[in-house]
């Protein structure tokens, strides 16, 4: 939400008046040098939504505040044409409204449109929330990674690496509406709060790293060529992509990164596949190389990339994960349910390269249980797991 600065303003005073930590006034208008204002400037004030409201007979300034839970003094800044009480019966009230519900809409079918959607309602939101794209898929679609928080411990969550794993999109960005909730009404999330590991924490997100190979899955072929003729011809010439795990170029992207690729892609099939193909080399494919040149600069702590299926996080390569893997790993157990295995007979995965070459905790996350696609109506089990071991990641 914008307002306009009167005489007097201060970005303090802003989040006195609208009862938002001064960290996330500061964070949302970036480009105020030093926090000074000029009258006229525009600000944005994080969680609210503007709302309007038609005076009735019977209405007065405290009256209206009350009822949208704002003050006066409040209302009188968001309109400074009005005069003390004298409202006038069928006047139009710009009223500021704090965003206490989720925007995201997680429990539907999740392709990149509705990424798109979802992300543009929070960035609108909270515009402490900084979006980024970090490269592009084979068919040009921005991968976009949102960045939470200004501390040194940095963290980093990846999902839908998998086309048909494509659940564990919109369980990120409910994770992280959710996360914005808590900071912008000074609530705890799963019990715990929020604002100090805003502080603390820097949480990087890229919650679709296969645009392309989740559309096929969730939409089907795309009506562009040579795209839509080849992705049916390596699915054997069938329209049902629910086996999907690869990009649209039949790559799988988990099988890409240079951790021993060499060994796993002499156990796969060796021409493009709906699933399990390495490709013929790492990091060949923009998805997966947009990744990794974006973990090198970013200076990830620890990284955990979400997948379903099984219950289970896996923690471990070639012994050359750090001992607090597994005491991350436990803990990630302890409060999910889930079951903790340090090897998997992995190999060329993200959590692999991860490992490997900065010898920080990595961890696969195999969310839920049954056959991938997973059924949207298992979206509030997983969702319950997901959070606990995201919180703990967090904190921990």
């Amino acid at each position: 939400m914008q307002v306009k600065v009167r005489p007097g303003d201060t970005l303090w005073k802003y989040s006195v008046w609208f009862g938002i930590p001064y960290q996330l006034i500061l964070d949302s208008n970036r480009e105020v040098a030093a926090g000074v204002l000029a009258v006229g400037d525009t600000v944005q004030i994080p969680g609210y939504i503007w709302a309007e409201h038609t005076v009735i007979a019977g209405d007065s300034l405290w009256r209206i505040a009350t009822m949208n839970g704002v003050s006066v003094d409040l209302l009188l800044q968001s309109n400074p044409e009005l005069q003390g009480e004298m409202l006038s019966i069928g006047s139009k009230i710009a009223v500021p409204r704090r965003v206490t519900r989720r925007v995201v809409e997680a429990r539907r079918l999740y392709g990149y449109g509705s990424l798109l959607e979802d992300m543009n309602r929070l960035t609108d939101i909270y515009p402490f929330l900084v979006r980024s794209d970090i490269g592009t898929s084979v068919m040009g679609k921005p991968i976009p990674a949102l960045g939470i928080g200004n501390g040194n411990k940095k963290i980093h969550f990846n999902g839908s690496m998998h086309a048909n794993e494509w659940i564990t999109t919109p369980v990120l960005m409910q994770f992280l509406n959710d996360y914005l909730l808590s900071l912008t009404n000074s609530m705890d999330l799963g019990g715990l709060a929020m604002y100090p590991q805003y502080l603390t924490t820097s949480l990087s997100i890229v919650p679709m790293v296969n645009p392309d190979g989740v559309n096929l899955v969730v939409s089907g072929p795309p009506d562009g060529e040579p795209h839509r003729s080849e992705a049916i011809a390596i699915n054997g010439g069938s329209n049902d992509f629910s086996g999907w795990k690869a990009n649209i170029r039949g790559v799988d992207l988990n099988k890409q990164f240079p951790a021993l690729w060499e060994r796993d892609a002499v156990q796969g099939p060796q021409v493009p596949a709906p699933r399990d193909y390495s490709g013929t080399a790492p990091l060949t494919e923009p998805e997966a190389r947009s990744l990794a040149e974006f973990t090198r600069a970013s200076g990830f702590q620890r990284a955990l990339a979400f997948h379903t299926q099984g219950k289970v996080i896996f923690w471990g390569f070639e012994g050359l994960e750090p001992p607090q893997s597994e005491v991350l790993a436990n803990e990630f157990a302890a409060v999910s349910g889930y079951e903790a295995v340090r090897n998997a007979d992995s190999t060329a995965g993200y959590k692999d390269w991860f490992i490997q070459d900065f010898r920080l905790p990595g961890f696969t996350v195999e969310l839920g249980s049954g056959v991938n696609p997973l059924p949207i109506e298992q979206f509030g089990e997983i969702y319950d797991s997901a959070l606990s071991i995201m919180l703990a990641a967090l904190y921990m």
